[in-house]
């Protein structure tokens, strides 16, 4: 009885066949094991084209009987390497090619499932050969490789820590497309850096610094570029973390540049201190200013009192019926005294219509405590005009606690 063949070449012996020649034909079959249990081999690939590995029946060095397959080879177009339908083993595989080609193993026949290697895949692989049809056998791509990070390699990391990665200098990390989407510069000997926090519900992620006690944040944009917040569907707040002060400076605090705040056309710029506060400019030029106005349908007469934080001017549109007093406050819930501080004035109008018969101020409160100012040319006002708007203006001096000088004037209109 003649000899029979494995599908990876092993040869098997007849009983009392090979007299004289069993011995090296063991030889040879134990070196065919040795292969297929560990050996590693290349094979050229063809650019565009198939590769058929096939078995070598009784004789070593068959491609097909190694463990580990090295395809090599300048590619120019998409290759195919088979292998026979009855070969049931596993393999290792490395793709070594050069060119932006693919590398498919499969079957050499059948519709079975096979394992491709991409254009840029130049890794790894663990497959499996199942010979688990005669007619359309699978190979098996099995989880070798495939979560493996590589040098040269495109990989998915998904669930993975990192320690301590290091980043090239001018290296990047990519979107879903390869383009640049974070680039990292590199400075030497550095301390300081940025750190990225993440938040519970209710509060913001932090991109803040680390590194040396007091660590600025530096935004810069390239070129002539600016440096933009908010969303662009609402407005944008800048704000401080804490009860803390916000402060804008330039040159990082030498004050040798400008700070210019400029609207959309035609917009306002509020500038709006938190109750009572105080908006305090240093020396410098105010170019334009409006004042807030309160126009009333009022006729002036008995105490009329002049809320200074809600206008600067007041206008009774309709004829004074009677001789008046002013008083000036805060406002409803704020004294005068208390909004002000030693050493500081406010400049205030009062327009006063008046008809055929005209009516004057004729007394001056401040906080409901009287006060007689110090009238323009000396002596105050003993009349109104007729016919006429009379401007009253006031200019209230805090010179101590409750303690207040004013200057008042008298000024006809018609």
């Amino acid at each position: 009885m003649a000899s029979t063949y494995t599908p990876l070449g092993v040869e098997l012996q007849a009983t009392g066949e090979n007299a004289g020649t069993w011995g090296t034909k063991t030889n040879t079959n134990l070196q065919i094991l040795e292969q297929i249990s560990g050996g590693f081999t290349q094979q050229a690939l063809t650019s565009g084209g198939t590769v058929n590995l096939s078995v070598s029946d009784g004789s070593t060095g068959a491609v097909l009987s190694h463990r580990m397959i090295e395809f090599t080879g300048s590619l120019s177009g998409n290759a195919v390497v088979t292998i026979p339908l009855d070969v049931q083993t596993f393999y290792f595989l490395r793709n070594s090619s050069s060119g932006s080609y693919t590398v498919q193993f499969k079957y050499v026949t059948g519709s079975g499932d096979s394992f491709t290697f991409a254009a840029d895949d130049k890794g790894d692989q663990l497959v499996f050969a199942a010979a688990n049809d005669g007619t359309n056998p699978d190979i098996i791509t099995l989880a070798f490789g495939d979560g493996d990070v590589t040098t040269t390699g495109t990989q998915t990391l998904t669930n993975k820590t990192l320690t301590a990665p290091k980043i090239a200098d001018a290296g990047f990390i990519a979107d879903a497309n390869g383009a640049e989407q974070i680039i990292f510069q590199t400075t030497s000997s550095a301390v300081n850096e940025l750190e990225v926090t993440n938040a519970a519900t209710g509060n913001p992620p932090i991109l803040g610094a680390s590194g040396e006690t007091n660590v600025d944040v530096h935004i810069k944009p390239k070129g002539s570029g600016e440096t933009r917040i908010g969303t662009g569907a609402a407005a944008a707040t800048l704000t401080t973390s804490g009860a803390h002060d916000l402060v804008l400076d330039t040159n990082s605090g030498s004050n040798s540049g400008s700070i210019t705040i400029t609207d959309g056309a035609n917009g306002d710029i509020s500038v709006a201190p938190n109750g009572i506060g105080r908006v305090s400019l240093g020396a410098g030029a105010i170019q334009q200013l409006t004042e807030k106005i309160t126009v009333s349908a009022t006729a002036a007469t008995g105490t009329i009192n002049y809320d200074v934080i809600t206008q600067a001017v007041l206008y009774f549109t309709s004829a004074a019926s009677g001789n008046f007093t002013v008083n000036f406050r805060g406002d409803g819930s704020n004294t005068l005294n208390s909004i002000m501080d030693t050493g500081e004035s406010l400049t205030t109008a009062f327009l006063v219509t008046n008809t055929g018969t005209p009516y004057y101020n004729n007394a001056v409160t401040i906080d409901g405590s009287s006060i007689t100012p110090e009238w323009q040319g000396g002596s105050a006002p003993s009349a109104g005009n007729a016919n006429s708007i009379d401007v009253y203006t006031y200019t209230i001096i805090k010179t101590g606690d409750a303690t207040f000088t004013a200057l008042a004037a008298q000024t006809q209109f018609a």
